[in-house]
C-alpha cells in the first residue's frame, strides 16, 4: 500500500502496546517509524526504557531511539531537530513517517509545535534550581504568575520543566508558548499528517503495566541499572526512568523485591495519569479507543480516517 500521508503520528500511554500499532502501520504504510521518548534516546538501557531495535521490528527503520550518552544531558529542543532532520529525510526516500510517542513534549517537538527560540539562561536556570529543591510551591507559583499557559501546561511534578518554563518566560517576559496549532506539514507540497490519540481500557492496561514490570526483572533490569551505575553518574533525565530508583535501592539492601516492583507500578500509573490528562489536551487528535482491540484492528481504523 503506498503512502496517503508523508507523516502519521500516534500516542498513547505507556504499556498500552503503541509499538505494535505502529510496527502495524508503518508495515501498512510502506513507512518508517520515528520515536518520540524521553527516555527510549539513551542507550545502554532497552529494558529499563523498553526500546525498540531494527531486529525486533521486523527490518522496519526505527529512528531516534538508542543514540544518546545515558551519562549526558540532552534536551528537547536537541531531539527537535534530529527529529525534524530525520522526518525530512524520509519525506525525501516518499516514505512515511510513523511517530510513535509516549512522552508528549518530544511529539510536539517533534511536529514543530514548541518555540525553541529563547536560548539557555545559565545563571538564572542554576538560581531557580537552587530555589526550587528548596520551596518547589513558591517557584510554580512565580511560573503561575509570569506565563498562566505555560503553567497550565507544565508537569509540576518534574522540577526541571517547571524551572525551563519560568527560565524562558522571565527571560523573554512573554512565557513559553506553542509556535502554532498546526501539525508540521512534510513532503511534497505541504501535505500534513495526522496525530492519533490511542485511548485504552483502565483495567487492560493495569494488567499490562504489572506483566510489563514483571517481563523487566526477568530480562536483567537489576543488571542493566548496576552496569549503568557503575559506569559514571546517569543524566538527570536518567535518573528519573521508572525503575533506576528502585534497582538502585534494591542493589543497596534498602528494599526488596517486591517492594521494587510495587514501587514501579506505583510510579507507572502515576506516569499514565499524566500522559491522559496531556493526551485529553491535544485539540486537533483522532482519538481511538483500544480497549479489547488487536494492533491490526486498531491501525485498520486509523487507515480509514486517514486522508
Amino acid at each position: 500500500m503506498s503512502p496517503t500521508v508523508p507523516l502519521v503520528a500516534i500516542f498513547g500511554p505507556t504499556a498500552l502496546g503503541k509499538t505494535d500499532v505502529a510496527l502495524a502501520l508503518a508495515e501498512r504504510l510502506d513507512g518508517e517509524i520515528v520515536a518520540a521518548d524521553s527516555m527510549q534516546v539513551y542507550s545502554g538501557v532497552p529494558i529499563l526504557t523498553n526500546q525498540s531495535t531494527t531486529g525486533q521490528v521486523g527490518g522496519i527503520a526505527h529512528h531516534l531511539v538508542a543514540f544518546v550518552d545515558p551519562h549526558r544531558e540532552f534536551s528537547v529542543a536537541e531531539y527537535a531537530r534530529f527529529a525534524r532532520q530525520t522526518l525530512s529525510e524520509i519525506a525525501g526516500r516518499g516514505r512515511t513517517a510513523v511517530i510513535e510517542g509516549g512522552s508528549g513534549l518530544y511529539v510536539r517537538a517533534a511536529l514543530g509545535r514548541l518555540d525553541f527560540g529563547v536560548p539557555p539562561n545559565r545563571a538564572l536556570r542554576v538560581e531557580l534550581e537552587q530555589r526550587i529543591a528548596g520551596d518547589p510551591a513558591a517557584v510554580y507559583a512565580d511560573l503561575a504568575r509570569a506565563d498562566p499557559e505555560a503553567a497550565a501546561r507544565v508537569d509540576r511534578a518534574n522540577p526541571r520543566r517547571v524551572v525551563r518554563a519560568l527560565e524562558i518566560a522571565l527571560t523573554r517576559g512573554d512565557g513559553a508558548r506553542p509556535a502554532g496549532d498546526r501539525l508540521w506539514a512534510a513532503g511534497a507540497g505541504g501535505a500534513g499528517g495526522r496525530l492519533f490519540a490511542l485511548e485504552p481500557d483502565r483495567d487492560e492496561l493495569r494488567a499490562r503495566i504489572d506483566a510489563r514490570i514483571d517481563r523487566m526483572f526477568a530480562d536483567g533490569l537489576v543488571a542493566e541499572v548496576e552496569a549503568l551505575l557503575r559506569s559514571g553518574t546517569p543524566s538527570r533525565t536518567v535518573v528519573q526512568a521508572i525503575g533506576v530508583r528502585e534497582c538502585a535501592a534494591l542493589l543497596a539492601g534498602q528494599i526488596d523485591l517486591d517492594e521494587a516492583v510495587a514501587s514501579m507500578r506505583s510510579r507507572t500509573r502515576r506516569l499514565v495519569r499524566r500522559q491522559l490528562t496531556w493526551m485529553r489536551k491535544l485539540p486537533d487528535a483522532v482519538r481511538i479507543a483500544t480497549a479489547g482491540r488487536s494492533p491490526g484492528d486498531v491501525v485498520q481504523e486509523i487507515i480509514r480516517r486517514l486522508p
